[in-house]
């Protein structure tokens, strides 16, 4: 199911949102233009679990090469394709989040949802050799803060129906839970059959899915009454 666009208008200007994407476009453009030297430059910022493991293990623990990634690679991605589909699920479901939180709580709570879903794939795949890139760990948090703020909100959505193509408008809960399912059951099937996942980091989404759920709780501003 691919979501269109949110029938849930935010009632501010998104500008976080919007700097978040010209960030992630930007890097990425970088990244492209470098041509065969991307390769070190990835090396360099992408998560690699193994080499934090292996710095954690002979205590030879830097900002640059243990602590840093778990950033960086948060605005890294491995190709067009993955871009855009980052980048369309955060415009379409990040403003409203913003709007609730405000700029400030919600710059940080996109930090820290893409550092809870990095640590959660560090913490299940310790000895991994792939680097992890990928700004949907953060947005996954995102998604979760929407389903709990705007659960009945309706999403127009692009429906397999057998062979077919259906456009239709689901609850919010309703897509985002079958999201965060899909990660969850693909997460496990790797778990059993590790060359199925493609690369894939199913568990930084469920752990930035889950994130995006308690901080926005803890993090939304409460309501005065007098």
């Amino acid at each position: 199911m691919i979501p269109l666009r949110d029938r849930n208008p935010s009632g501010s200007f998104p500008a976080v949102t919007l700097l978040l994407i010209l960030v992630n476009v930007f890097v990425f453009i970088y990244e492209v233009q470098l041509g065969p030297a991307v390769q070190a430059f990835l090396a360099r910022n992408a998560l690699v679990p193994a080499a934090v493991t292996g710095s954690l293990r002979y205590g030879s623990i830097s900002w640059a090469d243990t602590v840093a990634p778990f950033f960086t690679s948060m605005f890294l991605h491995g190709g067009w394709l993955h871009l855009i589909s980052n980048m369309w699920f955060l415009w379409i479901f990040g403003d409203n989040v913003e709007d609730v939180l405000g700029k400030i709580r919600y710059i940080l709570f996109y930090f820290l949802c893409g550092l809870a879903a990095a640590i959660t794939h560090f913490l299940i795949q310790p000895g991994s050799t792939l680097p992890v890139v990928g700004a949907s760990g953060a947005i996954a948090g995102v998604l979760g803060a929407y389903a709990v703020l705007f659960p009945g909100a309706r999403v127009v959505t692009l429906v397999p129906v057998f062979f077919f193509l259906q456009v239709m408008e689901l609850p919010a809960l309703l897509l985002l839970a079958y999201w965060f399912v899909l990660q969850l059951v693909s997460g496990s099937i790797e778990g059993v059959a590790p060359t199925s996942g493609g690369g894939v980091a199913w568990w930084a989404h469920v752990g930035g899915f889950l994130a995006g759920i308690v901080l926005v709780l803890v993090m939304r501003p409460r309501k005065v009454t007098v």
